[in-house]
C-alpha cells in the first residue's frame, strides 16, 4: 500500500491546459448570440419577417463550434509541421480565395466579393487564410531556429503572406489585408528577423497603406469622413455619426439590455461590424469595460501559453493564433470609437457571422491543445 502511493507521488501530474481559453471562448461566443439578437431583431422582421434569423445562424455556429473546439483541444497539433500539412493548411485557403472571383461561386454583397458558397450555405476565405498562414509559419521558421535570420529564408514567408494579402484586397477588403500585412510582420519579427530586414519590408507595406488608399475612390470618402464626419453626415460621415450617437447616448450604465435606439435601423451593420456600438448603448461605458476585460484576458492566457511553450513551433503557433485575436479586436473597437477610418471589420466571437465564429472557436481550441504542452512555472 505504502509503496503503491509513493509510485502514485512520483508519476507527473497530468496537466489539464490552460480551461480559461475554452471557458472565456464559450462566454463571449454565447454573450455574442445573445448581443447579435439584441442588435438584429428588429432589422431581422423586417428584412426576413422573423426577429431571431441572425441569432438561430449566430447559435447554429456556435453549437457547431464548440464541440470542434474541445475536439481541436484533443488533437495532436505537432502533427501541422509536417511539410505536407502545412502546405495543405496554406494552399488550400488560397484556392479558396481564388474561386472568389469565379462566377457563379463567389457571393457578391455591399459591392465585394469575399464569399464562396451553394444557396445560403456560404463561406468567407479570408477567415481561414489568417490561421493558415500563421500554421506555415510557424511550421516553416520551426523547422531552422535561424532560417528567418536571412533574407532568403524570409522570402516563403513574405511571398505566401503577400499572395494572401493580393487575393483578400481584389475582393475588395482592405481591412483583412491589413490585419493579414500586421499578422505577417508580427510573425517575422518573432520568429527572428533582423532589424534591418524587417526596415526593409516594413517601409513599404506602410507606404503602400496611402496608395491602396488613393487608388479607391471610396476610400479616399471614407478617409475624409473619419476626418470629419459631421461634412457629409447623410453619406460616408453617416454611420460613424450613428455609432458616436449609440455610445454617447449608452454613458455609464446603458440604456438596458435590449433597448438600444440606434439598432432601429440608423446604425448600418449593427449586428456585425458595429454590434460594439448596440452594446456600448445597451450596457455603457462599463459594459464595454467588462467586455473587452475579458477579451484581453483572453489574449493574456494566449500570450502566457506562448511563453511557456514547449518548443519553437508551439511559441509561434500560439503566438500567432493570439495574434489574429487580438489585431482584429482592437481595430474593431478603434473603428467603432472613431480612433481608425471605417473598415468592414467584425469583433471576433461575438459580432454575427458563421465563418467567423466557427473557424476563431477552432483556433482557440488549438490554443488550448498548445497549453496543454506547454512548460509549468512550478
Amino acid at each position: 500500500m505504502l509503496l503503491k502511493s509513493v509510485k502514485e507521488a512520483k508519476r507527473p501530474k497530468k496537466n489539464r491546459g490552460d480551461l480559461l481559453i475554452p471557458v472565456l471562448t464559450l462566454f463571449l461566443a454565447s454573450f455574442g448570440v445573445l448581443a447579435v439578437y439584441s442588435a438584429s431583431s428588429y432589422n431581422a422582421k423586417v428584412l426576413y419577417g422573423d426577429e431571431f434569423y441572425f441569432m438561430k445562424k449566430q447559435l447554429l455556429g456556435l453549437l457547431l463550434g464548440a464541440p470542434l473546439m474541445f475536439l481541436v483541444g484533443k488533437f495532436d497539433y505537432q502533427k501541422l509541421r509536417g511539410k505536407r500539412v502545412r502546405f495543405v493548411c496554406l494552399l488550400v485557403p488560397i484556392l479558396l480565395l481564388a474561386l472568389v472571383f469565379v462566377p457563379g461561386v463567389g457571393k457578391s454583397n455591399y459591392g465585394a466579393t469575399r464569399w464562396i458558397g451553394v444557396g445560403s450555405i456560404t463561406v468567407q476565405p479570408s477567415e481561414l487564410a489568417k490561421y493558415g498562414f500563421v500554421v506555415f509559419a510557424a511550421a516553416y521558421a520551426a523547422d531552422d531556429v535561424g532560417r528567418l535570420r536571412t533574407f532568403k529564408g524570409v522570402l516563403p514567408v513574405l511571398l505566401s503572406g503577400g499572395v494572401i494579402c493580393l487575393l483578400i484586397i481584389l475582393e475588395p477588403n482592405m481591412s483583412v489585408t491589413m490585419c493579414v500585412g500586421c499578422l505577417m510582420l508580427c510573425m517575422l519579427f518573432l520568429g527572428g528577423m533582423k532589424i534591418k530586414h524587417f526596415t526593409l519590408i516594413f517601409i513599404p507595406v506602410l507606404l503602400a497603406v496611402p496608395v491602396l488608399i488613393m487608388i479607391e475612390p471610396y476610400r479616399l470618402l471614407r478617409l475624409s469622413a473619419f476626418l470629419d464626419p459631421w461634412a457629409s453626415p447623410k453619406d460616408e460621415g453617416y454611420q460613424l455619426i450613428q455609432s458616436l450617437y449609440a455610445l454617447g447616448n449608452g454613458g455609464l450604465f446603458g440604456t438596458g439590455l435590449f433597448r438600444s435606439r440606434q439598432k432601429y435601423r440608423f446604425l448600418p451593420f449593427s449586428e456585425s461590424d458595429f454590434i460594439l456600438s448596440v452594446i456600448g448603448e445597451e450596457l455603457g461605458f462599463l459594459g464595454i469595460l467588462i467586455l473587452f476585460s475579458l477579451c484581453f484576458l483572453l489574449v493574456a492566457r494566449g500570450i502566457r501559453t506562448a511563453a511557456r511553450a514547449q518548443d519553437f513551433f508551439s511559441f509561434l503557433l500560439a503566438s500567432g493564433i493570439t495574434l489574429v485575436y487580438a489585431i482584429q479586436t482592437v481595430l474593431n473597437a478603434l473603428v467603432v470609437s472613431g480612433a481608425i477610418p471605417p473598415t468592414g471589420l467584425p469583433l471576433p466571437l461575438v459580432s454575427s457571422g458563421n465563418t467567423s465564429l466557427v473557424i476563431t472557436m477552432v483556433s482557440m481550441g488549438l490554443l488550448y491543445a498548445v497549453s496543454k504542452h506547454g512548460r509549468s512555472t512550478k
